[in-house]
């Protein structure tokens, strides 16, 4: 995360101006904290000097950070926040329909603030808060393509029922069709009476003790039957879209900052399954074939494990070189990012004239005068 605070010197006086990003795991309504007891679990925390700056950053400025300083003037002093890989990705749980109150999971904070000290308490009335998204992209390769062979025995029959199934990749962007092959040989003496294909997320959430959402996102059912000696080899198409799935309770979203639009969960890449607890929850999908054979017969069960993720963008053009100001919000990490992933474009060209700048800035000035005054 990186971006510019804009800092008020005949308010800020002799003190100083930190920031800190937070990711909190947040398992109840804040309103209902008792005893001291708090419905969170902080999991990362960085915190570093604003303003004064500690020296001359070798880092250089993003080109979001120097047209902002360009525009807000030498007041303007840029930060940077480098969240380490092990860092969960923003995720919400839905609630149920009429559910009050601050949703499950997993979020992230981005705080400035006026103190003498990093770790001074603020206060309302000297600290800007921000809500901001943490988006995991997929890996720049495809894995293997998923496949599984299953098969089932019954008494009195002398062969069994095969089940093949396989997708055709193993990673898929929010929005994709995924295609279920499907292959099976009844050579058994029993009749396939029906066949659903699903995509299922299962979202562990580990915090105290595991706990399992386990929601159906897409499905297909379909009554063919099949019978003893018959074959059947079908692809089966499928969408997972939270579009289908608005009141599913417990469903795991990407995060959500107000009230923009967002999707599925994106998966949860383990790098290190030690820190599966810091990860807070833990998002996987799999496409689930079933053989319903009736209530004597049972059923026989296939699972392919995928992965869903928001694509890697374009990488972006090198930076402009450092300068001595700085700049608010690199719109790469703070905003949605649904589907179109690059919600603010800046052309080569744009940044030779400031009249072109579609930069909205709200002004706190009132803000903070009226929070002097409830003070």
């Amino acid at each position: 995360a990186d971006g510019v605070v804009l800092v008020d010197t005949d308010f800020v006086k002799d003190h100083k101006v930190f920031g800190h990003v937070l990711a909190a795991f947040v398992y109840g309504r804040e309103d209902l904290d008792v005893l001291g007891i708090s419905f969170r679990k902080d999991l990362y925390l960085a915190s570093e000097q604003i303003y004064p700056p500690e020296g001359e950053s070798k880092r250089p400025l993003t080109r979001l950070q120097e047209r902002l300083i360009r525009k807000l003037g030498p007041d303007a002093h840029p930060f940077f926040f480098e969240l380490p890989p092990h860092c969960p990705a923003s995720v919400t749980l839905q609630p149920s329909p009429g559910d009050t109150g601050k949703p499950c999971g997993v979020n992230y904070e981005l705080k400035a603030y006026v103190a003498d000290s990093v770790d001074e308490k603020a206060h309302k009335r000297n600290s800007v808060r921000l809500a901001i998204r943490k988006i995991m992209y997929a890996p720049s390769r495809q894995g293997e393509q998923p496949s599984v062979e299953v098969s089932k025995d019954f008494m009195m029959s002398p062969n069994k029922l095969h089940l093949e199934a396989s997708l055709d990749k193993e990673l898929y962007s929010h929005g994709e069709t995924i295609a279920v092959n499907v292959h099976i040989a009844n050579n058994s003496n029993r009749n396939v009476k029906k066949i659903k294909v699903s995509v299922r997320q299962f979202a562990d959430i580990c915090l105290f003790s595991t706990a399992q959402y386990k929601c159906t996102v897409a499905e297909i059912e379909e009554g063919c039957p099949i019978g003893p000696g018959f074959t059947l080899s079908k692809v089966y198409y499928l969408r997972p879209l939270l579009a289908n799935n608005t009141n599913k309770r417990g469903l795991a979203l990407d995060g959500q900052l107000k009230h923009e639009d967002t999707n599925l969960a994106s998966s949860t890449i383990i790098s290190d399954a030690t820190q599966k607890e810091n990860l807070g929850i833990i998002v996987q999908y799999k496409v689930k074939v079933k053989l319903c054979l009736g209530p004597l017969g049972g059923d026989l069960v296939a699972e392919l494990p995928f992965i869903l993720m928001h694509p890697k963008p374009a990488d972006d053009p090198p930076p402009l070189p450092a300068r001595n100001a700085g700049a608010i919000t690199n719109a790469e990490n703070n905003e949605n990012q649904g589907i179109d992933t690059d919600l603010i474009r800046l052309d080569t060209d744009a940044g030779l004239d400031d009249g072109d700048d579609d930069l909205i800035f709200e002004d706190f000035a009132r803000l903070r005068l009226r929070g002097e005054t409830d003070a």
